[in-house]
């Protein structure tokens, strides 16, 4: 198991970016989270198998919804602790 730490950047505060993420997520069978930041960008915190995190990666690379993501900066890390589920962090 890997884990994925990216922080998004562009048009994805307020256009359902963070929905489109966590169904995704969880289609993939992944754990970890999602949130807002204070500065516009949009963290997450993904924990599961190399491939489906790349196709996280590659999902959130397309732009989903009404969001356009300019800029993707992922780190790979030891996994820091056993997830339940993917949500959403309000």
């Amino acid at each position: 198991m890997l884990q994925l730490h990216a922080f998004v950047s562009g048009r994805v505060q307020g256009v359902n970016f963070r929905n489109n993420v966590q169904r995704k997520a969880r289609q993939l069978g992944l754990k970890g989270y999602v949130c807002n930041l204070d500065n516009g960008d949009v963290e997450i915190l993904a924990q599961g198998q190399r491939e489906q995190l790349d196709n996280l990666i590659a999902f959130i690379k397309d732009s989903p919804g009404f969001s356009l993501v300019v800029n993707l900066n992922v780190s790979w890390e030891k996994p820091t602790g056993e997830l339940k589920e993917f949500r959403i962090i309000y």
